[in-house]
């Protein structure tokens, strides 16, 4: 079936208002465009999925909605970042947590050999941190301790 070119430019807004739902936590309007058939893992020109969007900006219910609709915990954006890491870098306890318990990996690297756990440990966010560490299997280093304790 091919789309008009009208239908091409509804489908296009349509999809740019779904990142707009998961930026700004409009947990209703996305779970409709979801229970249609809108792929929980849809990306943006920069790569930047759904749960990417929606867990930047600390939108809670809308990544459990995702999640609950099996939305890839750790899909890569052009930047080569999962979500945990852009929650690592703002600091959103509870939306780390729902990652992880989600199978998020705190190990992960991008390719600069970064992970979210150094992240959480760059930008010195404790709680994160704490949390990480039930779910890594990685050690701190002396240093990494002693720049996390200024």
């Amino acid at each position: 079936m091919e789309l008009t070119p009208q239908e091409k430019e509804k489908l296009e807004e349509l999809c740019a208002m779904s990142f707009d739902m998961a930026r700004n936590n409009d947990y209703q309007s996305l779970k409709t465009l979801l229970q249609n058939g809108l792929n929980p893992n849809l990306t943006n020109h920069k790569g930047d999925s759904l749960l990417m969007l929606a867990s930047y900006h600390n939108s809670i219910e809308c990544v459990k909605l995702l999640l609950q609709y099996k939305a890839e915990v750790d899909k890569t954006n052009d930047k080569n970042l999962t979500p945990l890491s852009g929650v690592c870098f703002k600091g959103y306890v509870e939306v780390a947590k729902l990652l992880l318990e989600n199978g998020a990996n705190p190990d992960l690297k991008n390719p600069m050999g970064m992970t979210p756990y150094d992240f959480a440990i760059l930008f010195r966010k404790k709680e994160i941190i704490k949390l990480l560490k039930q779910y890594s299997n990685k050690k701190i280093s002396l240093f990494k301790k002693l720049w996390i304790s200024f």
